[in-house]
């Protein structure tokens, strides 16, 4: 399996469990990999025979931009079930940080894999 990646997506939400987090925008950021079958593409030189990282990117966008959600780890997991959902990839490792969260740290966040449930 070949890796789509998408690398340090910035977008700014409101995200947080303190009462002055949920009066402001703040912003996130997210490394994605995801699984996916390149030669299809490349055999072709076709963008329908491939993962789209533009529409991921701005299905992303959008979605994180309308949350407010209080936990970065509630947001990683809708995150990773947008992409595995919507866009049918069968794996997906998300990194999602908050930068300036912690005194004397650039960032924290999460780290999440997840892949398609067998029926």
């Amino acid at each position: 399996m070949d890796i789509v990646y998408i690398h340090d997506l910035k977008v700014d939400t409101v995200i947080g469990i303190f009462d002055w987090e949920r009066k402001i925008r703040q912003t996130v950021s997210l490394d994605i990999e995801m699984a996916t079958d390149i030669r299809p593409a490349a055999a072709t030189d076709d963008i329908d025979k491939t993962l789209d990282y533009k529409a991921v990117g701005k299905r992303l966008i959008h979605f994180i931009r309308e949350s407010e959600f209080q936990l970065v780890e509630t947001l990683a997991e809708e995150c990773a079930n947008i992409i595995l959902n919507d866009f049918a990839v069968p794996w997906v490792r998300l990194r999602l940080s908050k930068p300036g969260a912690l005194r004397g740290s650039k960032d924290v966040g999460v780290i999440i894999e997840r892949g398609q449930r067998s029926a």
